[in-house]
């Protein structure tokens, strides 16, 4: 962005900051609601997200059909129809209730970023792989923004207010995850970014001597970060080169595997909450730091856990995929989204009180680090980052190969196949791989593993396996 740009950014965030704020007293009093004030609220959202779909946009206007609104909560959901991501990029300009906003101006935004900037000067704009591999692109209205930043602070805000020692001094947060702000989670954070709380960015992307550095000259009092990445920081701090001592850990966007939770917890002796974001529902669940597994959003987001047939499963059955439905972005009315993350509801309450669903850590986006002959760790976000500003690019999988990648790409336009390569043999090179060649090709279709998922990532013996037997 040139200088004015940076200035009208800048102003508009803060505006949106001061719109924010007051509103964080309510947010932690909702974390206190009883069950049926939670159901309560649900409703109320459902109705008026209903009512905004069925109004203002004519895809759904048909799929509703003579719904009564009145009479509408949760129980009724089960009668609608899903959602696909495929309908929702084929079908996107007529899902949207602005009619200012279109899918290829969304695209057009989403390429262009290399910071946080607002969208049609109040909107945001993100992309999202998911963990089928399958490209699409969300909007999210102003209040909707700041609502999912509300959902990401109360429990930590909360948790350090019960905390004398940590609430008696300014957090000051460490930051290792997505660079680009085409990531729903980098973006939020460069959004709602204030002196108040510090946050020292350090992209996943970069060498781990890098990053290791930065955080020992910060010295922060919380961490977040992907799970993988938490497990080779423990290891950095085993071997005595990373020297933080962290007492809050938060982790996100893929599985929190128990063994690196128990780790990590070891380590620092500082608990570890996961978080469950999605680009389609926002902070769709947060951990409370008091015991393992998470807490739905459930004042902001219904959770559908269902099997493959779309039946619903019980608590402490683990789904097969979910149906969501966010209640507080009417701008882009996703209802039953289908999302393919395995989610088990846990009826166990949590040591903290809360009324809020309670499921176990979420399975279903365990994309695997590549890790190469030299020792050179590769987190798929280098690819994923680069990936998501290709708007043609539909589908796609990457196969780790002895000194690099093949990329196997469903487009529908055009690709610069070789420039593609070009910048990812780059930023392998900039993490210390000797001689990385990328590969990337178009194809009609993508190998599966047996299960019959689609798995974006495949460190090299996985690839081989789909490569013996396509």
């Amino acid at each position: 962005m040139n200088a004015d740009a940076v200035t009208r950014y800048d102003a508009t965030r803060q505006r949106h900051i001061a719109d924010m704020l007051p509103r964080v007293g309510g947010h932690l009093e909702r974390l206190g609601w009883p069950a049926e004030r939670i159901r309560e609220e649900r409703a109320a959202r459902l109705r008026t997200l209903l009512g905004t779909a069925k109004e203002r946009s004519s895809w759904h206007r048909e799929r509703l059909g003579d719904i009564d609104l009145a009479a509408v909560d949760e129980d009724v959901l089960p009668a609608l129809p899903v959602m696909t991501k495929p309908d929702l990029m084929e079908h996107f300009d007529a899902i949207v209730t602005d009619p200012r906003v279109t899918l290829g101006q969304v695209n057009a935004h989403i390429q262009s970023l290399d910071s946080d900037a607002y969208f049609l000067g109040d909107l945001h704009a993100v992309a999202s792989g998911g963990s089928s591999g399958v490209r699409a692109a969300f909007v999210w209205g102003w209040d909707a923004w700041a609502e999912v930043q509300l959902a990401l602070l109360r429990r930590q805000i909360s948790d350090r207010l019960a905390d004398a020692e940590l609430a008696a001094s300014p957090p000051v947060s460490m930051f290792v995850g997505a660079d680009r702000a085409t990531h729903f989670t980098s973006a939020l954070a460069q959004t709602f970014a204030t002196d108040a709380i510090q946050v020292h960015r350090f992209p996943v992307t970069l060498p781990i001597e890098a990053i290791v550095a930065g955080l020992n000259e910060v010295r922060g009092d919380g961490l977040a970060t992907y799970p993988s990445m938490l497990a080779t920081l423990v290891a950095e701090a085993r071997a005595g080169r990373l020297t933080i001592a962290p007492r809050r850990i938060v982790t996100m966007a893929e599985p929190l595997l128990p063994e690196i939770r128990a780790a990590a917890e070891a380590m620092w002796d500082a608990p570890v909450a996961n978080l469950w974001g999605t680009s389609e529902a926002g902070i769709t669940a947060m951990g409370c730091f008091r015991e393992a597994g998470l807490h739905l959003s459930d004042d902001q987001v219904i959770v559908e856990p269902v099997d493959v047939d779309g039946k619903p499963v019980p608590s402490g059955v683990r789904s097969a995929k979910i149906y969501v439905t966010n209640l507080i972005n009417p701008l882009l009315p996703l209802i039953r989204y289908e999302i393919s993350d395995e989610v088990t509801v846990l009826d166990e309450p949590c040591r903290c009180g809360s009324a809020f669903t309670r499921v176990a850590d979420i399975q279903g986006r365990n994309d695997d680090v590549f890790v190469y002959a030299n020792g050179v760790a590769v987190h798929p976000h280098v690819f994923r980052s680069r990936l998501a500003q290709e708007a043609t690019v539909s589908e796609y999988q990457v196969h780790q190969t002895l000194n690099g990648a093949d990329l196997l790409l469903r487009a529908s336009g055009t690709v610069d196949l070789d420039r593609l390569g070009r910048d990812l043999e780059s930023a392998l090179a900039q993490l210390g791989c000797e001689h990385p060649t990328v590969t990337a090709r178009r194809v009609a279709h993508l190998p599966r593993l047996e299960t019959g998922k689609l798995k974006r990532f495949l460190p090299s013996d996985t690839a081989e396996v789909l490569a013996a037997h396509p």
